[in-house]
């Protein structure tokens, strides 16, 4: 009998052929990794956050579907900005449509737009930068160092935002993720917002750099961490492609070749959702084989490439995971 919910139904009745197909194919042996004890990375580049991908990520780092997750600097604080911000949001449908001066008129309103969505300057990223800076500084004085994403989780179990949330706190996937003490792997967090208002700091004498850990110290964090939750095997999702798929995704031939440690296992299953063609030399848009020769996957791993929009095809698949 199937007991799954109206979205797992449709998908099973109607999803028969081409990406439709795959996604089934790659959704059912996600589940298939779960039920035999592996762990599961998903990364996220692209806006995902923005796209309020929360919605259901954060249901499926409750229910342990997801056991660390890997993404952009932009995702990371994204996602709080949309906590504590959203009715301040500005939706621009017509977005293809704009001139360069409509959009020079968003600047002047410090709407920073995401393609359709634009992000309020005031009350999203001012709002939480003097809560950071005062962490940044609490570091500092205490003479400790943090990673960026645990920074963001000492600003929301401190409650200090909590009078600011202007969605159900539920559909945030950092608040699930803080709760959960979930791993979060951060690479390239310099080039995000919350990343260029710390440098600023450092430049302007406020801060010193090494009060936040270094990209280095998150390989070396992801290898231990591997090592330590890979006897079962550990599957990657990736959404979009870049710096959050090809940062975690080197850890294994970075163990097996640089370190010459031996039974080391590669990632257990693969699955990619992004809307990159495959192309020529682009990490985003390589075939996963490709990984092989990388040392990153097997040829008996299963792997899986949905090409597709992320925002359409993602909550779906996470809506089969959860049975919905």
């Amino acid at each position: 009998m199937n007991n799954k919910g109206p979205v797992t139904r449709f998908i099973q009745e109607h999803f028969r052929h081409f990406n439709a197909a795959t996604l089934v194919d790659a959704v059912e042996e996600y589940e298939k990794q779960l039920k035999a004890g592996k762990k599961m990375m998903i990364t996220l580049a692209g806006a995902m956050s923005t796209a309020e991908l929360g919605k259901s990520l954060a249901e499926m780092i409750r229910q342990d579907k997801v056991h660390i997750i890997t993404c952009t600097g932009a995702n990371l604080e994204e996602d709080l900005y949309n906590l504590v911000a959203h009715k301040h949001y500005r939706r621009i449908p017509g977005y293809r449509d704009l001139s360069p001066s409509d959009e020079q008129n968003l600047l002047h309103e410090h709407l920073n737009r995401v393609t359709d969505t634009c992000i309020p300057e005031d009350e999203a990223i001012r709002r939480i930068e003097d809560h950071l800076l005062h962490l940044w500084k609490k570091a500092e004085s205490e003479e400790k160092r943090y990673f960026p994403h645990e920074y963001m989780y000492q600003l929301l179990s401190s409650g200090k935002l909590r009078k600011y949330y202007e969605i159900d706190s539920k559909d945030s996937w950092l608040l699930a993720a803080a709760e959960k003490g979930l791993p979060v792997i951060v690479p390239g967090w310099e080039d995000s917002t919350c990343g260029n208002i710390f440098t600023a700091h450092c430049i302007d004498g406020t801060l010193k750099p090494a009060i936040t850990k270094s990209g280095i110290e998150y390989m070396i964090f992801l290898a231990n961490w591997y090592r330590e939750n890979s006897g079962n095997g550990i599957g990657f999702f990736q959404i979009g492609g870049g710096i959050a798929g090809d940062f975690p995704i080197c850890v294994v031939p970075m163990l097996q070749q640089d370190l010459r440690m031996e039974n080391i296992p590669v990632w257990s299953y693969f699955c990619q959702v992004s809307d990159s063609t495959t192309s020529y030399g682009s990490y985003s848009g390589a075939v996963p084989n490709e990984k092989i020769t990388w040392g990153k996957l097997g040829p008996e791993t299963p792997k899986f490439i949905i090409e597709s929009d992320a925002t359409i095809v993602v909550p779906l698949m996470f809506a089969y995971i959860l049975g919905w």
